[in-house]
């Protein structure tokens, strides 16, 4: 295989495989976790913005913290910060557990918020540490290679995971599923036990959280096309968020029920790891920034064709088509963070690319719940993807540069 890197050589790495088995396990923990909460949450107030305020839950103390988690990253052990979010995290889905235990059938629906709430301030460190901590155990020519196989790890965790939520809490209920949730989450604990880095150097020089934001803000106001890829990908995700409103597409227009709703939900998932499998064994995208645009109009177009969608099978097709070109523009994102930033300020970008991107889902969640009560599921769903197309034609518009990016790995 000359000229290009072997398709499993990050695989190779004993530390990254690990990495691999944490990542899949707590993406696994927040889906499942979101499938049944969110399906209860609707059963108990057949309210479409109470789905949009799981995601505002979420959402809300991610982004507060998300910019503190990056300058964190860069001045502590990545991994340490990690391991300290990840047993947040298992100690929230003990509470979730505990919460149905003692109240099998739910009247309430803040207690699901407020552990959501504590789910997002540990998620907004552990996403970023762990997306910095990818450079302290990958060699840097094999970055592009670690990106593809991160993407396509978590994808694999957004099929499996809604799939498996929804067939556990249709067979066994709410609260065998989310002791398989805590399982789940001691794994992922356990997983991030077993990597062993090289921590990035710190600067003995310490200057203010202020002064190392600022730092990485500018760094971004300069390099346009990083910064015009992770617009993109924001408003594309926050207007084209159809998955938030598929309790009410399984429930009340498809009626395929909890079980539709898992398939429903891990559609785009399976699209994104056959995707995430090809670009593996293709090698490095020749046209990156052309790709990337094309890849958010497919998504856009599956969006719509989503919202107007009457048919069980349609949908579930639409949804695959649309993850295998999110994770398109995933793999291409993902990448240009790795080898156009210096290490040492992987933390401070990372947190920005959470806000964009962790956070775009969420309230992406909102935007659509709102919507949806104020004009209806299905043109909520419709708008949405008509605007992720207009944002492809003003990026294509306004940033020439991304549109003519061609090879990341020989961008720096």
């Amino acid at each position: 295989m000359s000229g290009q890197t072997h398709p499993y050589a990050a695989l190779r790495l004993p530390s990254f495989r690990w990495f691999i088995v944490s990542l899949l396990s707590m993406t696994m923990v927040a889906q499942v976790q979101n499938v049944v909460m969110g399906w209860l949450v609707y059963q108990i107030t057949r309210d479409p913005l109470a789905l949009g305020l799981i995601g505002l839950a979420e959402v809300v103390p991610y982004v507060s913290v998300a910019l503190v988690a990056g300058y964190v990253a860069d001045r502590a052990d990545r991994r340490r910060v990690s391991l300290r979010a990840l047993a947040v995290l298992v100690a929230a889905s003990v509470a979730l557990l505990a919460y149905l235990w003692f109240v099998p059938e739910p009247t309430a629906v803040w207690p699901f918020y407020l552990i959501i709430a504590v789910c997002g301030l540990a998620r907004a460190f552990l996403q970023v540490s762990r997306s910095a901590l990818v450079s302290e155990i990958v060699p840097r020519e094999l970055f592009a290679n670690a990106a593809t196989w991160r993407s396509s790890t978590w994808q694999l965790g957004m099929v499996l995971g809604p799939a498996a939520g929804g067939l556990l809490f249709a067979a066994i209920g709410a609260r065998a599923t989310f002791s398989i949730n805590v399982v789940l989450s001691v794994v992922s604990l356990i997983g991030m036990l077993m990597i062993r880095h090289t921590p990035t150097p710190i600067s003995a020089a310490t200057p203010s959280i202020i002064q190392n934001v600022s730092e990485g803000l500018r760094f971004l106001r300069v390099n346009q096309v990083i910064l015009s890829a992770l617009t993109l990908d924001l408003i594309a995700v926050l207007f084209g968020g159809a998955v938030a409103l598929m309790p009410v597409f399984a429930s009340d227009i498809l009626k395929v029920g909890p079980q539709g709703m898992g398939i429903l939900q891990g559609a785009p998932g399976a699209g994104a790891v056959l995707m995430a499998l090809y670009l593996a064994h293709r090698g490095p995208l020749e046209r990156a920034g052309r790709t990337l645009l094309i890849s958010v109009a497919v998504f856009g177009c599956c969006i719509i064709g989503f919202g107007l969608s009457k048919s069980f099978g349609v949908s579930v097709v639409l949804l695959f088509i649309s993850g295998a070109a999110d994770n398109i523009s995933a793999v291409i994102r993902s990448t240009m963070i790795q080898v156009l930033v210096p290490p040492e300020m992987l933390g401070r970008i990372s947190a920005v690319n959470a806000i964009f991107i962790g956070s775009s889902n969420e309230l992406g969640a909102f935007e659509s719940g709102v919507a949806a009560r104020l004009v209806g599921a299905v043109p909520a769903v419709v708008l949405g993807g008509v605007v992720a197309l207009a944002t492809v034609g003003v990026t294509a518009w306004k940033v020439p540069r991304l549109r003519d990016l061609r090879q990341i790995a020989s961008a720096r």
